[in-house]
C-alpha cells in the first residue's frame, strides 16, 4: 500500500499545479482524493476537501466526526495536515482563509458535486475556477510499476472468477440467480467489494449493458459475462468473456470467430505512438470488412485504475498516442439486436515494446 500511495504523487500534483498556472487544487472525495492520498472518503453533504496550493503544503479539511477515518487512512503517513471542522463552522470560509490573499486560480476535482464548487466560489469570489482534471488527468493516464502490479493482481482475481463459471452457469437457472453467484465469487477470490455484474442470455447477449434479469437460461444460449470489482488496495478489475450452453449455431459460430480475430489483432497491435483511434480501427475494420460493422456499437475500451472507467478512452478518431504505463481495456463486440451477441474483453497495458494482457483465462468460446 505505501508503495501506491506515497508523498511523491503530493509533489508531482504540486508542481503540475504550478505548471498549469493554477494557486491550488481543491478536490473532494472521489478517484482523485484516492489517488492523492489513498484516503477513500464518504461522499458526504458535509465537505470533505484536499487543498494542495502550488507551493505550500497540503492540508486535508474533514467534518470532524470523519477525522479519525481520515487518520486511519494512508493519510497518516504523507505528512498532510488534517483539519477537522465543527457542525456549525464554515468549512469553505476555512479553506479560503487558509490559502493565500494572491489566490486567482483553484481547480476543483472534475466530479465535486455543484453545490460544493458553487460554495467555493461564493467564498473565493475573486479566484477563478477550473476543473482539476487537465492537471491530475496527465499524471493517473500513465501507471507506475506498483499500479500495474496491482491492476495484475486484480486481473488474476476475475480471471479466477470466469475459471468457476461452469460452477453457476447452465440452463434452467435466470440470469439472476447466475449473478447473485458470481457476485459472492468476486469478493471470495479476492475483491473488497462488486462493481457489477452482467449476465446477458440469448438475445440479452446483444444489450451490451444488460441489467440481471429473470429470464430462464435455455439450451443453446450465448451468455455475455462481464463482471468486476475493486481490490482492498483500491484498483479495478474488469473482463468480458463469452460462453454458450449446449451447442452454438453455426451462423453464431462464424461471428464468433471474427469477433475472437478482431480482439486478437488489437491486443497484439498495442504499441507506444499507435494513437487509440487506429488501436480501435485495427479490430472495426476487420469487424466490418466481414459484414458486421453496423453491429460493433461502441468504443473499443477505457482506461482503469482506480476507477474502472478512465482515460484513455479507446475510440474512433482518438489521437491519444499509446504511452507505456496506459492501462485500457481492449473489447470490441457485436450485437445483433434481437437475436444474440458476443463480447471479449482483456485489460492490457502498454509497456516499452507492445503490450501486457492482464487477463489469461481462454478466449475462446467456451462451451458448457
Amino acid at each position: 500500500m505505501d508503495t501506491l500511495y506515497s508523498a511523491d504523487r503530493l509533489v508531482r500534483a504540486a508542481k503540475a499545479t504550478a505548471s498549469a498556472g493554477l494557486d491550488a487544487l481543491l478536490i473532494s472525495p472521489g478517484a482523485d482524493l484516492h489517488y492523492l492520498t489513498g484516503y477513500e472518503a464518504l461522499p458526504l453533504e458535509r465537505l470533505t476537501c484536499l487543498v494542495l496550493p502550488a507551493a505550500g503544503d497540503a492540508f486535508l479539511v474533514v467534518p470532524e466526526l470523519e477525522r479519525a477515518a481520515a487518520l486511519a487512512s494512508p493519510v497518516a503517513g504523507l505528512g498532510i495536515e488534517v483539519i477537522g471542522w465543527g457542525e456549525t463552522e464554515d468549512p469553505y470560509a476555512l479553506v479560503a482563509a487558509r490559502l493565500p490573499d494572491r489566490t486567482a486560480a483553484v481547480a476543483v476535482d472534475n466530479h465535486m458535486w455543484a453545490e460544493k464548487a458553487f460554495a467555493f466560489r461564493a467564498a473565493m469570489p475573486g479566484a477563478r475556477q477550473e476543473l482539476a482534471g487537465q492537471v491530475l488527468g496527465a499524471l493517473r493516464i500513465r501507471k507506475v510499476p506498483a499500479e500495474v502490479e496491482a491492476l495484475r493482481r486484480a486481473g488474476a482475481a476475475i480471471d479466477r472468477v470466469h475459471s468457476r463459471m461452469g460452477e453457476w452457469l447452465r440452463a434452467g437457472r435466470t440470469e439472476r440467480e447466475v449473478g447473485r453467484d458470481i457476485a459472492a465469487a468476486i469478493v471470495d477470490e479476492g475483491h473488497a467489494r462488486v462493481d457489477f455484474v452482467i449476465v446477458g442470455s440469448g438475445p440479452n447477449s446483444a444489450s451490451p449493458h444488460h441489467e440481471l434479469s429473470d429470464r430462464v437460461i435455455e439450451h443453446g444460449d450465448p451468455v455475455v459475462v462481464d463482471i468486476g470489482g475493486t481490490t482492498a488496495d483500491g484498483y479495478c478489475s474488469d473482463s468480458t468473456r463469452t460462453y454458450v450452453i449446449g451447442e452454438a449455431s453455426p451462423e453464431y459460430l462464424r461471428l464468433y470467430e471474427v469477433l475472437l480475430a478482431a480482439q486478437r489483432a488489437q491486443t497484439d497491435a498495442v504499441r507506444p505512438g499507435l494513437a487509440s483511434g487506429e488501436l480501435d480501427a485495427v479490430g472495426r475494420d476487420l469487424i466490418a470488412g466481414a459484414g458486421f460493422g453496423p453491429h460493433f456499437i461502441h468504443r473499443t475500451g477505457h482506461g482503469i485504475g482506480l476507477e474502472t472507467h478512465e482515460e484513455p478512452y479507446i475510440m474512433s478518431g482518438s489521437p491519444v498516442a499509446l504511452e507505456p504505463g496506459m492501462a485500457f481495456s481492449v473489447e470490441p463486440g457485436i450485437y445483433l439486436d434481437g437475436r444474440y451477441g458476443a463480447r471479449i474483453e482483456d485489460i492490457v497495458v502498454c509497456t516499452e515494446d507492445g503490450g501486457e494482457r492482464l487477463n489469461l483465462t481462454s478466449r475462446e468460446l467456451t462451451v458448457l
